[in-house]
């Protein structure tokens, strides 16, 4: 992969502040990376992409990136696409409340241990994105 020395998938939530669903999408990605898969995953700051910063976008050039977007609009996939990583999987955290529809999960500041068991499913989904993304190697 130009521009990174790794092989780790990155896992790439939206900025989604001010909203309950962008917490969630953090929460669930920051838990993939630095938890459930630390030796395989890693993540960016978005907003270091969205401003150009020469570095991130270096770090992520044609590597497998997996974003994680609380709305329709996308902007993680987007961005991060015009920045030159490789968009294997998009992720929207609304869609992981589809076995869970009426839940409370909480504010754009707090989840509740509903919104935390959520996120913890997310966790666990892109997780297993993650190993297939690495365990399928480069050429994929």
């Amino acid at each position: 992969m130009p521009g990174n020395s790794s092989r780790k998938v990155y896992v790439i939530p939206c900025s989604g502040i001010g909203k309950m669903y962008g917490l969630l999408g953090r929460e669930a990605a920051l838990k993939t990376v630095k938890e459930l898969r630390p030796d395989k995953a890693a993540t960016m700051c978005l907003a270091l992409l969205v401003y150009g910063d020469n570095e991130a976008r270096k770090e992520i050039a044609g590597a497998r990136c997996i974003t994680v977007d609380g709305c329709p609009k996308l902007c993680a996939a987007k961005n991060v696409e015009h920045a030159g990583g490789r968009v294997v999987e998009r992720v929207r955290a609304v869609d992981a409340f589809r076995n869970h529809r009426g839940v409370d999960a909480g504010t754009a500041a707090h989840l509740t241990a509903a919104g935390w068991q959520i996120a913890e499913e997310l966790a666990a989904d892109l997780a297993a994105k993650v190993d297939r993304w690495y365990d399928a190697g480069e050429e994929q």
